[in-house]
């Protein structure tokens, strides 16, 4: 058995981390499933990626996260169970929970996680309940007693780098970039293809067994300050800096509507409580992927910004 790639099913395959989970597990070798509601849908975008996933050598199955029984089947079929489920649908995990233990075959669960470390957080309302739902879903994992590994990827690239980190904004700064707090705390950048090849490298590796997998590749580990100071170089311009004290944040996020109050939670919880990295990883419960996976050669956040000139 030893050398044998685990089948894999994924449950969100579709959504905005899932199709890059799946595209890894279908490249690196694993027989990759993907749960779908619908194997033809209407929405061209999403027949696409459908197409994708099978001519890269994905099975669809069909089956709903609602329908207990198609779950339970899917399930049966693989050994590691991915959820990259969607926040609206966090909660819904205990379904996929009780799934697993009924079907009794799966050697390990990836719940949907992919952001903060849930449970060394000092967030602010709103973030604070959507990570709290998070927390609660590793408890009902653990109470099982389901193997599993928590992924805990910090800040999706492709979501923060096109507007410099910059909380609903729209697009890279033109002549002055907004910063909460005083932008010397540090935040974690990682290309969602990265999150892909790391989260699948993990799913057979006994080292990240039922411990959180934490991304933090060294040199994508930056300030705020740090990263406009990159941009900066790279467009031989220099930007006004504006800077938010807390208590503005804090009455911003209470004033504005969703979901942009949760995106100033979220960087509040990362650019003024530090809470990527103001902790350090302890074998006890954790392990590092870039030092796990040294072969892995990762997107900088330097490499990441040449995209944009």
């Amino acid at each position: 058995m030893a050398g044998e790639k685990s089948k894999i099913l994924i449950i969100g395959a579709t959504g905005y981390i899932g199709k890059f989970i799946t595209a890894a597990s279908a490249r690196s070798g694993h027989r990759t499933f993907a749960l779908v509601r619908d194997t033809a849908p209407s929405d061209p975008a999403k027949a696409k990626l459908l197409d994708d996933f099978k001519s890269s050598g994905v099975t669809l199955i069909q089956g709903d996260l609602y329908d207990h029984g198609s779950l339970v089947k899917a399930i049966k079929q693989v050994d590691v169970v991915i959820s990259t489920v969607g926040f609206l649908q966090i909660a819904d995990q205990t379904r996929i929970i009780s799934a697993i233990k009924e079907a009794g075959n799966v050697k390990r669960f990836l719940p949907s996680e992919f952001g903060s470390d849930v449970d060394r957080v000092h967030a602010v309302e709103p973030a604070k309940s959507l990570f709290a739902i998070k927390a609660r879903i590793r408890l009902a994992i653990e109470a099982e007693g389901i193997p599993c590994t928590i992924v805990s990827s910090n800040f999706f690239a492709g979501y923060f780098l096109p507007t410099l980190a910059q909380a609903g904004a729209t697009g890279l700064p033109t002549d002055k970039v907004v910063i909460l707090g005083d932008g010397n705390t540090k935040g974690i950048f990682v290309d969602e293809v990265d999150i892909g090849t790391f989260t699948i490298r993990a799913v057979d590796d006994p080292r990240t067994l039922n411990k959180i997998l934490y991304l933090r590749p060294p040199a994508n580990t930056l300030t705020h300050n740090e990263l406009v100071s990159l941009w900066e170089k790279k467009v031989g311009k220099t930007f006004e800096r504006v800077y938010v004290p807390e208590e503005e944040v804090l009455k911003q996020i209470q004033e504005s509507p969703v979901p942009l109050n949760v995106v100033l939670s979220i960087c509040h919880s990362t650019f003024i409580e530090g809470d990527q990295t103001n902790f350090q990883i302890e074998p006890s419960f954790g392990v590092e992927a870039t030092e796990l996976y040294p072969d892995v050669k990762y997107t900088t956040v330097d490499e990441y910004l040449n995209r944009f000139l």
